[in-house]
């Protein structure tokens, strides 16, 4: 594996997962791997989680990891070709991409959308640049469509969690106080779509999600009907993906409360409002899994590295 930049690089989900919960057993068995290689991570939006557990995952794999906050650290880039750089931006991702790569072995991205330019968005700009003019490969840490990462680790937490041969999964929208990107419920789809769950979706009239991702995945608008015998309610906010960008509808009976849930299991990738996503009873009882998943960040994010460091030359 070259880079990994979107859940359709996992060529077989079953055997990654695998690979994962033995990591997972002995994190360091593989600190050799990584010896006098260096991880660079460049954030262009800010990051718990993510920063947190991919470093680990790299010193976990003998992996210096080297950390830079692009917007605030270093010179504002430029991505268009053929541009006059005679603004804001003083350096091109030509020559960007090109000198962290002398640096680094690998080179792991976090960009976040503009949610006003659908176009530009799935273009993927900035992580499509980096892929392009870098000469290492790429890992994406969440992009403007994408965010495979968290993908990957919502599946390893259902494998340990489940108990139902084929576990009904429900991805639902809930209300948020400003638009958010679709990455995560993307990627989420993308995954279970390689599973082998019965997996829907739920949210209002005017939220589908691109039908390029959701493609034959039923979708209700009625959650109620939705979360029906669910075993796993993943729950996320999203912007209108048809009027891009937009809030159109913030209504509260969307919030999860212990009662919608049921008997099963909540996920969330964090950070989460509570009691506007989610009720205090669901995120403070035994049905919440966020914790968990927070810290299976760690073993996705190891094993992403650990096929990238087989696969390059020593």
């Amino acid at each position: 594996m070259k880079h990994y930049t979107s859940i359709h690089d996992i060529d077989n989900i079953n055997s990654w997962i695998e690979e994962a919960r033995q990591l997972k057993e002995n994190p360091l068995k593989h600190i050799e791997l990584g010896k006098n290689k260096t991880l660079g991570l460049l954030f262009f939006n800010s990051s718990l989680r993510t920063r947190l557990s991919t470093q680990k995952a790299a010193l976990n794999l003998g992996m210096n990891p080297i950390v830079m906050n692009v917007s605030g650290d270093a010179w504002g880039l430029e991505f268009e070709d053929g541009t006059v750089m005679n603004g804001s931006t003083a350096e091109h991702i030509k020559e960007a991409a090109a000198v962290v790569s002398q640096y680094c072995d690998i080179i792991a991205v976090r960009a976040f959308p503009t949610l006003t330019d659908k176009e530009k968005d799935e273009s993927e700009q900035v992580l499509s640049a980096f892929q392009k003019y870098a000469s290492v490969p790429i890992v994406n840490m969440e992009s403007a469509t994408g965010h495979p990462l968290q993908g990957f680790t919502d599946a390893l937490t259902i494998s340990e969690h489940t108990l139902a041969k084929k576990p009904k999964v429900v991805l639902s929208w809930a209300p948020h106080i400003k638009a958010l990107p679709h990455a995560v419920a993307n990627s989420f789809t993308q995954a279970m779509q390689k599973m082998d769950v019965e997996f829907v979706i739920a949210n209002p009239e005017g939220y589908d999600l691109n039908p390029e991702i959701t493609g034959d995945t039923k979708i209700y608008h009625n959650q109620e009907e939705a979360l029906k015998d669910a075993d796993f309610v993943y729950v996320k906010n999203w912007s209108s993906y048809e009027d891009y960008g937009k809030v159109k509808n913030t209504d509260p009976n969307w919030m999860i409360t212990k009662e919608k849930l049921g008997n099963a299991k909540f996920m969330h990738c964090l950070p989460v409002r509570r009691n506007v996503i989610v009720e205090d009873a669901v995120l403070d009882s035994d049905s919440s899994l966020v914790i968990e998943q927070a810290n299976n960040r760690t073993y996705a994010a190891q094993l992403v590295l650990k096929k990238i460091l087989e696969n390059s030359p020593s």
